[in-house]
C-alpha cells in the first residue's frame, strides 16, 4: 500500500494535497474514498484522488478517518470532473463537489432508521389469557404482532393505532416474547405511488430503425458515434427509450435518462416505472426537488448497486452507476441543461464526455436539436436518425399566427392579451369537454408598475430590473434578487394616485381566463404556485384525468408533456423571447413554439395552435408555423457562421462584479488590456462593456466575450493559466462561462 494519499479539500483549492495513510486505514482508503484530514488550524472533508510512495512536502500529516464503508466517487466520476475542470476552467474541488451532492458530502445527512417490534418466540391462548388479565394492552401488542407479515411491525405505526406502549413493549421483550431492534428506512419519494402495469408497443418502421440503430451502439459503445435522435413532437422517442433501456436491462447493463425540468420527472418516473413495474424498485430518482434525506438516500441506493435505472436532472448524470450501458439525454436542446452556477457545466456535453470514459452508448433525442448538436449531425460526428411522423398517423396540429397589431383594433378583443378568434376557440373547445393550454413565459400578475403621469417605474434597488406585482402576497417582487416591497398608493416621485399595474403575467392571465370563462377549472403552473415538493405531479395528475379544463403555465409546460385531451394550445405572447440582446434568441423562440404546438392534438382529435405575436414576419416564428425545422436551421446556420457565434467558433464568457461601477469597468479593462496582449492572434476578445443586466444583487457587472478557434483546446488551458494569474481583489468577483447560454 503507498504511504501517501492525494486529497482534494473541500476549500476551493485547485490543487490535491498530500497527506499520510495510518496504517490502520491502509485497508479501508481508496480513490474516491471520502477522508477527514488536518488544514491549517482545523479539520476539513475530502476526497481521495490518487496515491504515491513518496512526497517532496516536509512534515507531512495523517489522515484523521475514512467516512463510509466504500469510495464515494468512482474513478469514471473522478475524470469527468478532472475534465469538467480543464474544460469549464473552474477548481477541480468545485468540480468534485458538483459530481459528490451536498446531501452526501454533508456528514448531517445519514441514512434514517427506525425502531422494529418483532416476534421473538410463538405463544399458546392459554398465555395470551393470562396476560391479558395482567396487561390487557401487552395482549393486544401481541395479536397485532402475530398477524403482521413476519411477524414484525414499526413501532411508530403500532403506536399510532393503540397509543404510547414505550412500558408494555420493554415489559414484553424483558419476558422474551419480542425483540425490539433499528433498521435502516429508505426514503422513498415514491413509496406512497401506485403505478400500473404498463407492456411495450410495437413499433412503427422508423422508430424500429431509430432501435435497431441504438442497439447497435450499445452493442460497440467504443466505436460508435453520438447518437442524435430528431423526432417531431409525438413521434414516439419515449417508447424508443422505454425499450432500449428494457434491453440493456436485459443484458445486465445499467441506463441513465436525463431530463431538462424538474417538472418533467413525475410523467417520466411514472413512464418508467409502470414500464418496469415488477423491478420499480431499481429506479432512482435524483433532482433539486427531493428532501436532502431523499436525495440521500438514492444516491446510496446507486452507489450498493440497488439501482440500475437513474432518471432526473443534471445532477443524475453524475449518479454512481456501475457497467453503464446507456445514457439518454431527452429535450438535448434544452437550456435549463446548462447550469448557471460554478461550475457552468452543460450536463448534455457532459453526458458525452462521460460515454466516452465508460463507454458508453449516448443517445440525445428532441423535436427541435440545438444548432450545435444538429451541426455535429450534418458534419458526421455524430449519428443522425430521424422520427419524421407522429405515431399512429396522427397529425402535427394546425398552427395559426395572429398579428396583434390588426387584432387590437377589433372589436371584442382584450387589448394585447387575447385577440376575439383565440376566445372563440378556447369557447369551442369547452362545449366539447375537450382541454385547452395557455402558454406565458412570465410570472406574476403585472410586469411593473408605472406612474402615467411622470412616467415613473418602481425598481428593484439591488437590480436593474423593474419589479413584478404579485397579487397573491400583494407585493412587488424581485425576479433576481427576491426583494420585496410593499405597494404604493402613489407615485414616489411625483405624488398622483393614478399609477397603473402594467404588463402581463401568468397570475393576471389567470384572472382574466377566469373572468371570460366562469365555469372552467382552471389550473396555473409556474414557479410561484409550484413550490410544495409534490405540486407538479399533483397539477399534472389531475389535468390529465380531466378534472380542470385549462392549463396557464410557463416554460415547465412547454415540453415533454402528453396530454391526449388537449386539443388547443394558445400562445400569449410569443415575442418575449425574440429580442432578448442574446444570438439565440431566434433560436429559443423558435424551439419554444414548436415544443409548446406540440402538446395539441396528442389523441384521436386533430389540434390547432393559436400564436399571438406583434411579429409575425419573424422567421423563427414563421418556421415554427411551417413545422420546418431544417428551413430553421439553415438560415440560422447561415447567421451563426457570418458573425462567429457556436457553433463554429468556441465562446467564452467574462463577467466582473462589484459594488462600485467605476471600479468594476477599470478592473475589467485592466482584464482586456492584459488578455488582449497574451491571447494569440487568432482569438478575439471584445472589449469589455455593461452586461445587459448591468446591475444583479447589489454588483455592477460588465462583460468580455472571447471567440476562440474549436480546433485548438489548448487555448483553453492557456486561458485558464492567464487568468488565475491576473489578480483579482476580493471584493470583486470573476465568473467564466464557457460555452454561454445566457448573455444577459
Amino acid at each position: 500500500m503507498p504511504r501517501f494519499a492525494k486529497v482534494i479539500v473541500d476549500s476551493y483549492l485547485d490543487k490535491a494535497l498530500d497527506y499520510e495513510i495510518p496504517s490502520h486505514l491502509s485497508t479501508t482508503i481508496g480513490i474516491g474514498s471520502r477522508v477527514r484530514v488536518p488544514l491549517r488550524n482545523r479539520s476539513v472533508l475530502g476526497i481521495v484522488t490518487g496515491f504515491a510512495d513518496h512526497s517532496d512536502v516536509p512534515n507531512i500529516r495523517p489522515i484523521q478517518a475514512v467516512l463510509g464503508e466504500r469510495p464515494l466517487v468512482p474513478p469514471i466520476l473522478l475524470k469527468l470532473a478532472e475534465w469538467m475542470s480543464n474544460y469549464y476552467l473552474c477548481s477541480l474541488d468545485a468540480a468534485i463537489r458538483t459530481v459528490l451532492p451536498y446531501a452526501v458530502r454533508n456528514e448531517k445527512i445519514r441514512q434514517k432508521t427506525t425502531k422494529f417490534l418483532k416476534l421473538r418466540r410463538s405463544f399458546t391462548n392459554h398465555e395470551l389469557d393470562v396476560l391479558a388479565k395482567r396487561s390487557p394492552r401487552q395482549a393486544q401488542i401481541l395479536r397485532i404482532l402475530s398477524n403482521q407479515p413476519n411477524c414484525q411491525i414499526e413501532i411508530r405505526k403500532l403506536e399510532e393505532e393503540i397509543g404510547k406502549a414505550g412500558q408494555h413493549l420493554r415489559r414484553l421483550s424483558a419476558a422474551g416474547f419480542v425483540e425490539i431492534f433499528e433498521q435502516a428506512v429508505n426514503r422513498d419519494p415514491y413509496a406512497n405511488q401506485n403505478f400500473l402495469q404498463d407492456t411495450p408497443r410495437t413499433l412503427n418502421p422508423a422508430q424500429q430503425k431509430a432501435f435497431l440503430s441504438a442497439l447497435e451502439a450499445i452493442a460497440n459503445p467504443a466505436s460508435s458515434r453520438p447518437l442524435l435522435l430528431h423526432g417531431v413532437t409525438g413521434s414516439g422517442k419515449t417508447e424508443v427509450y422505454l425499450q432500449l433501456v428494457q434491453h440493456v436491462l436485459n443484458i445486465g447493463k445499467s441506463a441513465i435518462i436525463l431530463i431538462p425540468e424538474i417538472s418533467l420527472a413525475p410523467q417520466t418516473v411514472e413512464r418508467f416505472k409502470s414500464r418496469f413495474s415488477p423491478i420499480q424498485n431499481q429506479i432512482a430518482v435524483l433532482h433539486s426537488n427531493l428532501s436532502e434525506g431523499q436525495r440521500h438516500d438514492e444516491w446510496f441506493k446507486v452507489l450498493r448497486g440497488e439501482a440500475r435505472i437513474v432518471i432526473g436532472a443534471r445532477s443524475a448524470l453524475f449518479a454512481p452507476l456501475n457497467n453503464l450501458g446507456i445514457l439518454i439525454v431527452d429535450e438535448e436542446h434544452d437550456p435549463s441543461y446548462k447550469q448557471e452556477e460554478t461550475p457552468r457545466y452543460n450536463a448534455r456535453d457532459l453526458a458525452i464526455v462521460r460515454s466516452r470514459l465508460e463507454p458508453c452508448a449516448i443517445l440525445l433525442g428532441s423535436a427541435t436539436p440545438s444548432v450545435e448538436s444538429y451541426h455535429n449531425a450534418q458534419s458526421e460526428k455524430y449519428a443522425l436518425i430521424e422520427l419524421p411522423e407522429r405515431v399512429d398517423e396522427k397529425k402535427l396540429p394546425i398552427i395559426r399566427i395572429l398579428d396583434m397589431k390588426v387584432h387590437n383594433r377589433k372589436k371584442g378583443s382584450l387589448r394585447g392579451i387575447f385577440a376575439p378568434y383565440l376566445l372563440e376557440a378556447i369557447q369551442k373547445r369547452l362545449q366539447k369537454n375537450e382541454q385547452v393550454i395557455l402558454f406565458l413565459n412570465r410570472r406574476g400578475h403585472s410586469t411593473f408598475l408605472q406612474c402615467p403621469s411622470c412616467g415613473y417605474v418602481e425598481m428593484c434597488s439591488n437590480c436593474s430590473i423593474s419589479l413584478t406585482y404579485h397579487r397573491t402576497c400583494e407585493k412587488l417582487i424581485c425576479h433576481i434578487c427576491g426583494q420585496t416591497k410593499r405597494i404604493p398608493t402613489q407615485c414616489p416621485k411625483c405624488s398622483n394616485r393614478g399609477i397603473l399595474f402594467s404588463g402581463l403575467g401568468t397570475q393576471k392571465l389567470e384572472d382574466l381566463v377566469q373572468k371570460e370563462f366562469p365555469t372552467a377549472r382552471i389550473i396555473r403552473m409556474d414557479s410561484d404556485t409550484m413550490t410544495a415538493r409534490d405540486a407538479h405531479r399533483q397539477a399534472f395528475s389531475k389535468f390529465r384525468s380531466q378534472q380542470a379544463d385549462i392549463l396557464i403555465g410557463t416554460q415547465m409546460i412547454a415540453k415533454g408533456l402528453d396530454f391526449p385531451n388537449v386539443t388547443l394550445v394558445g400562445i400569449v405572447n410569443a415575442d418575449l423571447s425574440l429580442y432578448h440582446p442574446d444570438f439565440r434568441a431566434g433560436e429559443r423562440t423558435f424551439q419554444l413554439l414548436t415544443q409548446v404546438a406540440g402538446r395539441a392534438g396528442r389523441g384521436d382529435t386533430e389540434g390547432e395552435v393559436i400564436i399571438q405575436t406583434y411579429s409575425p414576419e419573424n422567421p423563427a416564428i414563421q418556421f415554427a408555423r411551417r413545422h420546418d425545422f431544417l428551413g430553421f436551421w439553415e438560415q440560422e446556420k447561415e447567421f451563426r457562421e457570418c458573425f462567429g457565434h457556436p457553433p463554429f467558433r468556441r465562446m467564452i464568457l467574462l463577467t466582473l462584479s462589484g459594488e462600485k461601477e467605476n471600479h468594476v469597468e477599470f478592473l475589467a479593462k485592466s482584464l482586456w488590456r492584459n488578455l488582449s496582449s497574451k491571447l494569440p492572434p487568432d482569438c478575439n476578445i471584445s472589449e469589455p462593456v455593461p452586461a445587459p443586466l448591468s446591475k444583479a444583487k447589489g454588483a455592477y457587472r460588465f462583460q468580455l466575450i472571447l471567440r476562440l478557434p474549436k480546433d485548438k483546446p489548448i487555448y483553453l488551458h492557456n486561458l485558464k493559466s492567464l487568468l488565475s494569474s491576473f489578480s483579482i481583489p476580493s471584493n470583486f468577483s470573476l465568473t467564466v462561462d464557457v460555452d454561454p447560454y445566457n448573455l444577459l
